[in-house]
């Protein structure tokens, strides 16, 4: 079935322009509003944003979308999106809703949903919600009496603040570790660097000061150049970069050289694996995790499952499989023992734990392995799937003829951007890298003559 509204991560674009308009938003609330009405009881749901210009359009459009579905609505303000699916299950609300485009630039916003249970919808409600959304909103509209109500709560901050530090183990302290935080000037702003102080750390953050416009500008986990130069500036111990809504997380080590997700996944299934709480005898990880974490994970005893990218498809087979690891190689670490999504500042405190346990530098606790060559390309086209091409088609199963078995080929749109993604891995960077420019050359092709 085709997708007309939700990507990869909810619905996401450039915030007044279609899709991602105040109407949209509306019929978003309308429509999700009457999808997970239950019973007779009051129905809540929370909304939380980052800090985006846009959100307040935004939310207040949502507002406007299910109260008139006759849900009432607890406005959390910025707040990282993992706090959000844990303040959906703890309020016993019946949706929970992040406004948010990621790790994108402030221009672009996005809407993501999460059910009672804190997961992300499944692609069977997300295509309910589509047609909900395009059938007559009047027809789904609460009679007036059963309107819902709107109000701003308090405290969520802290209650995130407790449940994140409650994750590091309880023999552990950041006591004597000089931490850098980079916020991203977005969601995790305020509580991210609180939450390092109160476990011991001695923290200093940049990227913490929101405008609405400057969210992922040449800070956050997309542009780490800024924290490896304040790490290197303060001879910090560790460096923590966030995303714009706090659900992914890299680090810094003490030179300044940025560690990826893969790594961190191998760090921390490495060190569950030793105290008996990995699940699953392994991770799960997308086909874009590289190939040095597969092998690392084979020589330790440990498999690796992989899915096609997006963290709720990680997540989905974690919850079918029995696994409380997962992630991507972007940063996005899911543990389910704390969290239903990603959450950046949780990960980072388990690689912290490590790091404290061992007594050694982060570039040696979190340097696991030697990545394989990987080349990651984009191209980017103004509609369609070029990939559908006769002449796409072949080139790329001769770039799979001319790799073997012993490198891997992933191509595919994105899901958040109109964006052809070209990645190529092994262990001879020269062959990748000409597979990769050959592949890029022939897309391109097929988009210009488009």
């Amino acid at each position: 079935m085709s997708r007309r509204y939700f990507g990869t991560d909810g619905i996401r674009g450039q915030a007044n322009k279609a899709p991602m308009t105040p109407d949209l938003a509306m019929r978003v609330g309308i429509a999700v509003g009457n999808l997970f009405r239950r019973g007779e009881h009051r129905h809540r749901v929370v909304i939380g944003k980052d800090t985006r210009l846009s959100g307040y359009m935004i939310e207040n459009a949502l507002v406007a979308g299910f109260t008139a579905a006759g849900v009432d609505v607890f406005l959390l303000g910025p707040i990282p999106t993992p706090a959000v699916a844990m303040l959906t299950r703890s309020l016993r609300a019946d949706i929970g809703v992040m406004i948010s485009a990621s790790h994108n630039p402030y221009q672009d916003n996005g809407i993501k949903l999460f059910g009672p249970d804190g997961f992300k919808l499944s692609d069977e409600l997300e295509h309910r919600i589509e047609d909900l959304m395009d059938e007559d909103i009047h027809l789904q509209l609460a009679r007036p009496e059963a309107i819902g109500r709107a109000k701003r709560i308090d405290g969520v901050h802290d209650r995130y603040i407790e449940f994140a530090k409650r994750t590091l183990p309880k023999d552990i302290t950041l006591s004597g570790l000089r931490v850098v935080i980079d916020c991203a000037n977005g969601a995790g702003y305020k509580v991210a660097p609180a939450a390092l102080w109160e476990l011991g750390a001695d923290v200093i953050a940049i990227g913490e000061e929101p405008n609405g416009t400057n969210i992922n500008l040449n800070c956050g986990s997309t542009h780490p150049v800024a924290l490896a130069r304040k790490v290197h500036e303060v001879r910090a111990d560790i460096g923590i970069a966030l995303d714009g809504d706090a659900d992914r997380v890299l680090i810094v080590d003490e030179t300044g050289a940025v560690i990826d997700g893969d790594q961190l996944m191998a760090l921390i299934a490495e060190s569950w694996a030793a105290d008996n709480t990995l699940q699953g005898n392994g991770i799960v990880a997308t086909v874009m995790s590289n190939l040095g974490l597969e092998r690392f994970l084979g020589d330790i005893g440990l498999s690796l499952a992989r899915t096609k990218v997006g963290d709720r498809y990680v997540v989905e087979h974690m919850r079918q499989n029995g696994f409380n690891v997962g992630g991507e190689q972007s940063g996005h670490i899911v543990l389910t023992d704390f969290a239903t999504t990603g959450d950046g500042l949780v990960a980072a405190l388990q690689v912290m734990a490590c790091v404290q346990r061992m007594g050694r530098p982060v570039s040696e606790v979190c340097r696991r392995f030697e990545p394989v060559p990987q080349v990651l390309k984009n191209v980017r086209h103004s509609g369609g799937n070029p990939l559908n091409d006769s002449f796409v088609k072949a080139a790329i199963s001769e770039a799979e003829a001319s790799l073997g078995s012993s490198a891997r080929l992933v191509i595919r749109p994105s899901g958040t951007e109109p964006l052809i993604r070209v990645m190529a891995e092994g262990d001879d960077r020269g062959q990748i890298e000409t597979v990769v420019d050959q592949l890029i050359n022939v897309i391109s092709g097929v988009r210009n003559a488009a």
